[in-house]
């Protein structure tokens, strides 16, 4: 399909509605254009300048539309060769059956025929390129090979009745699905041998081979790549996997040492906290035992006071009583408040001392 100016502008060559049998040089509808079996138009679009920004593209990268266009020349052999088993089945209804013998012997004649045709054909086309010398060599070719036809034939005629060998005896070919004749020229076979259906169809075989090989190089070097990668990429991750486990490890090697002085610090803490309690229970122990000991001796003071004031006052008190029984009361009374004067001021003297 061509296209206008604006498509054209629009469509790049990696869009799917572009022929990617026609951007690699091998679309069966620009090939059998022109023969008895012209395709007619692509339904897919077809345009010079695209197939050149093409070729560009593929020198920098791999765009793999050698894919796309082996499946297209599948598709379209796979149909040729479905019309030539037909054809085959339609000739071995329509003709007279033959022994297996008398067959190969014509299978003989018609292989004969075939090579007498190819050669014409290359012939001409070199005589066409300007290639004389080699053009003739061909033609001496062919003489051989018209020989041993013509001694094929032979064999071919005696091994059946006459009326049974004038009878066109024909064969579908190979390559194109023509039929051929028993009987049939040098200019036949060079016409069709030599023609543009045959050769074109020699020509989309051929591309297709090499489609099929050079996709199956790219595929094989694909899954090396990919292979490749996924390697590295394992091998990154086993990598990264061990990094991470010595990065873990360093973690809980850390997070261990933390909790190790963390726990270190606390019983620190808590030794020194148990020692500062000791030490506060020991002095609080102290301070009572020395104010228990100052009231012990403050009574044991005051007791012996106590002791030593009545120990003093139990002579006065004689004294007194002796007095009292010589004097007279006035004189008792005397010595009495005089006593008691004194005595008021040893005990104060007393308790001043204590």
């Amino acid at each position: 399909m061509q296209m206008g100016d604006e498509t054209r502008q629009r469509v790049k060559f990696t869009d799917d509605r572009v022929c990617k049998s026609h951007l690699l040089d091998c679309c069966p509808h620009d090939i059998l254009a022109g023969t008895r079996m012209d395709l007619g138009e692509c339904t897919k679009i077809h345009d010079l300048a695209l197939r050149a920004d093409y070729e560009i593209a593929s020198k920098e990268r791999d765009l793999f539309f050698e894919l796309d266009a082996m499946d297209h020349l599948e598709s379209f052999i796979a149909e040729c060769d479905r019309r030539t088993e037909l054809a085959k089945k339609r000739l071995a209804e329509t003709q007279e059956e033959i022994s297996a013998e008398v067959s190969a012997k014509a299978e003989k004649v018609h292989e004969l025929n075939e090579e007498i045709g190819k050669l014409l054909a290359k012939a001409e086309q070199l005589g066409a390129e300007g290639n004389v010398d080699e053009s003739q060599k061909i033609l001496m070719e062919v003489e051989k090979v018209r020989a041993k036809k013509k001694e094929a034939e032979e064999e071919y005629r005696n091994s059946m009745p006459a009326s049974s060998f004038q009878q066109q005896k024909l064969r579908v070919c190979e390559v194109c699905s023509a039929y051929l004749g028993l009987h049939d020229n040098d200019r036949r076979l060079a016409d069709h041998f030599g023609g543009k259906l045959h050769l074109g169809f020699i020509q989309i075989r051929e591309k297709l081979d090499q489609l099929r090989k050079t996709v199956a190089e790219k595929q094989e070097k694909r899954n090396q790549d990919r292979l490749r990668r996924r390697e590295e990429r394992e091998r990154e991750e086993r990598l990264s996997r061990r990094s991470g486990s010595r990065t873990r490890d360093r973690r809980r090697s850390r997070s261990r040492d933390r909790r190790r002085r963390r726990s270190r610090s606390t019983s620190r803490e808590r030794r020194k906290s148990s020692r500062s309690r000791s030490r506060d229970r020991h002095r609080r122990h102290r301070s009572r035992s020395r104010s228990h000991s100052r009231g012990h001796r403050r009574a044991s003071r005051d007791r012996s006071a106590k002791y030593k004031f009545s120990r003093e006052r139990a002579p006065r008190e004689e004294s007194w009583e002796h007095g009292r029984s010589e004097r007279g009361a006035a004189d008792w009374r005397l010595e009495s408040s005089n006593g008691k004067t004194t005595s008021r001021r040893s005990e104060e003297k007393e308790a001043g001392e204590i």
